[in-house]
């Protein structure tokens, strides 16, 4: 399976890392390693002094398909769980700063965290979905699908263009505003609405 990212697609994260809002959607990968799943715990990596959370919806596809069209974009989905793209700020701002690819500072082990799963039948409107994250009990992140600049049936139509979608593939698509460091001992939990879907440790 691979691990397909969107960046940039809500536009207060774009404001406060001072990015430029893109025409389409921001791409990247991670490899299968850095899925990190059943609540372990994720152990601060000795090469950055400057982890950052970023909250993020996730889509598991659920059919095999390539070049699909929007109108049909939802027959390749059937869940949506919540997950955390960790980000090594300190190695991307590196990599940014001699225009460098950064897959080092989003794809190392452990750094795509992911809880659990709602089936889309549980989800009234995919258009209005809250969601957030809570470190040790204080909400960091808050999100509402309303506000992406590319959603759900964009983002698959654009990037099955470039990648065949397969049975089991997941789609993170996207922070919300208020991403920041975390720090070892910190405690993650990740809603959407009022269920908790996700809950580990930084150790």
């Amino acid at each position: 399976m691979k691990i397909i990212c969107i960046g940039r697609n809500y536009a207060a994260h774009i404001e406060e890392l001072k990015n430029e809002t893109p025409g389409n959607p921001v791409v990247f990968l991670k490899p299968d390693t850095a899925i990190l799943k059943d609540g372990a715990p994720f152990f601060y990596p000795d090469f950055s002094k400057n982890i950052h959370h970023e909250a993020e919806l996730v889509l598991k596809i659920s059919k095999q398909g390539k070049y699909i069209q929007k109108k049909f974009s939802h027959r390749y989905f059937n869940e949506i769980g919540f997950g955390i793209d960790f980000t090594a700020r300190d190695l991307q701002d590196q990599c940014k700063a001699k225009g460098l690819p950064w897959e080092i500072a989003k794809g190392f082990n452990g750094a795509a965290p992911i809880g659990g799963f709602k089936s889309v039948d549980e989800i009234d409107d995919q258009k209005n979905i809250d969601f957030h994250l809570s470190i040790n009990g204080e909400t960091r992140q808050k999100g509402n699908t309303s506000l992406m600049l590319f959603d759900f049936g964009t983002i698959i139509e654009y990037v099955s263009q470039f990648f065949m979608l397969k049975k089991g593939d997941l789609i993170y698509t996207g922070t919300p505003a208020g991403v920041g460091p975390v720090q070892i001992g910190d405690k993650l939990e990740g809603f959407i609405g009022t269920e908790k879907l996700l809950d580990f440790e930084v150790k």
